[in-house]
């Protein structure tokens, strides 16, 4: 049988682009022009990030800096990561890819499936600590032998995959009328690779930046989030501003339910990125006209997702959504009216500023937390307790004056504003006190005597009536 002959591709990278885009049709219901669709979700790995997976490796080999047999060494979400190992499949090279402890477990699960080797960082530190996922990157490629990292963030090759593939596709399929592309921002390859693209070919063209908040590009100052694979704590190299006319935030509880609703609605997967993109294309979508056309890229399916925005335990935990019944915001009603906020304590304090503050509140146990108010959930890195810290007293003198990170606990646990009380009561019988998360950010503190409380109110309350 003569291949060649046939409708038969020779590799899987000889898949990747030519895309698909579809009408979204329930979700811009009574919008003034049409939301349109780029579907990355169908390349071969599953994203977007596949065409500069190619174009980055393609460009290392010809200028020698990717050898045979070598390394490829990523700091990556994931998308980029199995891209790169589709690649290296082909082509013969290794794969050790760092990824921070945001990502769900499945992509690293997806990677080492490609036989790559994965190494997990913390996501709430700068991007020049030691730890952070950016430095541990660059340490490893001085380590392994024979290593080369594609570094998407500089590598020019990245806009350049979307400049050459992405942006042809969409101006054609269009016949020209897109007047306004929307996309999420994370190493800038995509927005200004197809952005660049579209202004050449009309100067009129609107390029907007779909940024969770807390991202730099959208004047946040990098604070963990809980979107994956798009916002940055940093400038890359490969993201021209120059190319973006209008950057839009959007909240990680915006992103999550918008992914939903295109799942839902039109049936068609999609992650949290890409709920964020939607979302910010509706947006401008409804101050244009009928003769206006919106193009959103879909960066990734929600199948990377399954269980974090898709798993409803973990949205309810998160504090996203909401259960039937007693829920936990009954019984903060009182804190809410009070506007109690979170009493939390920095790692590099003191302990004795932490037994103080507890002594000054009433307070048995205290979050550790990185930052200022609102505090991000990956911020919260562990606890102090009255009874923890006493223990601990009598087996060494002096610790009032340590710092509270060298003596601390695990964090507390977890349960999220629209979570049944039934639930939670569980965990407080492990825990006297939990912490309240809602829409994925600490709230407040809930002890067990509080339940009780509420408990012996409700109870009142039935039988006076």
């Amino acid at each position: 049988m003569n291949i060649p002959e046939l409708d038969v591709a020779e590799s899987v990278l000889d898949l990747i682009g030519n895309t698909p885009m579809v009408q979204l049709p329930r979700v811009g219901a009574g919008l003034p022009c049409p939301v349109v669709a780029k579907l990355e979700t169908t390349n071969p790995g599953g994203s977007s990030k596949d065409r500069p997976a190619v174009t980055m490796i393609d460009e290392a080999e010809k200028a020698g800096l990717l050898k045979p047999g070598g390394t490829i060494i990523e700091p990556t979400s994931g998308n980029t990561g199995v891209g790169l190992a589709i690649v290296a499949a082909q082509r013969g090279y290794k794969c050790l890819f760092v990824m921070t402890d945001k990502v769900s477990s499945e992509k690293v699960s997806l990677l080492e499936a490609y036989g790559a080797e994965v190494v997990v960082c913390p996501v709430a530190v700068a991007p020049d600590d030691p730890r952070s996922y950016y430095s541990t990157a660059e340490r490893l490629v001085n380590e392994v032998p024979n290593a080369y990292r594609p570094n998407q963030y500089r590598n020019q090759a990245n806009p350049k995959a979307h400049y050459e593939s992405t942006g042809p596709e969409i101006w054609e399929q269009t016949k020209g009328k897109v007047t306004h592309f929307v996309a999420g921002a994370g190493t800038g390859g995509t927005i200004t690779g197809v952005g660049r693209f579209l202004k050449e070919q009309s100067s009129t063209v609107q390029i907007i930046a779909a940024d969770p908040m807390n991202s730099v590009y959208s004047g946040g100052d990098g604070r963990p989030y809980l979107v994956e694979g798009v916002g940055e704590d940093f400038w890359p190299d490969t993201y021209d501003p120059k190319v973006v006319d209008t950057t839009i935030a959007i909240s990680d509880a915006e992103s999550f339910a918008m992914a939903h609703r295109v799942t839902k609605e039109e049936g068609i997967l999609i992650g949290g990125s890409g709920g964020t993109a939607v979302a910010a294309a509706l947006q401008i979508a409804e101050g244009l006209t009928a003769d206006d056309l919106v193009v959103v890229l879909i960066p990734d399916s929600g199948r990377g997702y399954l269980s974090k925005v898709f798993d409803k335990n973990w949205m309810i935990k998160m504090g996203f959504t909401k259960q039937e019944g007693l829920i936990v915001a009954d019984l903060i009603k009182e804190k809410a009216h009070e506007k109690l906020g979170l009493t939390y304590v920095n790692p590099e304090a003191t302990v004795r500023e932490a037994v103080e503050l507890m002594g000054a509140l009433d307070l048995s146990h205290i979050p550790v937390a990185r930052g200022e108010m609102p505090l991000a959930a990956a911020e919260v890195i562990g606890s102090v307790s009255e009874d923890s810290l006493r223990e601990k007293s009598f087996k060494a003198n002096g610790i009032l004056d340590r710092a509270v990170e060298e003596l601390m606990d695990q964090p507390l646990p977890v349960v999220g504003v629209g979570e049944a009380v039934d639930a939670v009561v569980h965990k407080l019988e492990q825990s006297p006190v939990v912490l309240v998360l809602d829409a994925g950010k600490p709230h407040t503190l809930l002890t067990r005597a509080e339940v009780l409380q509420s408990f012996s109110d409700n109870l009142a309350e039935v039988q006076a009536k």
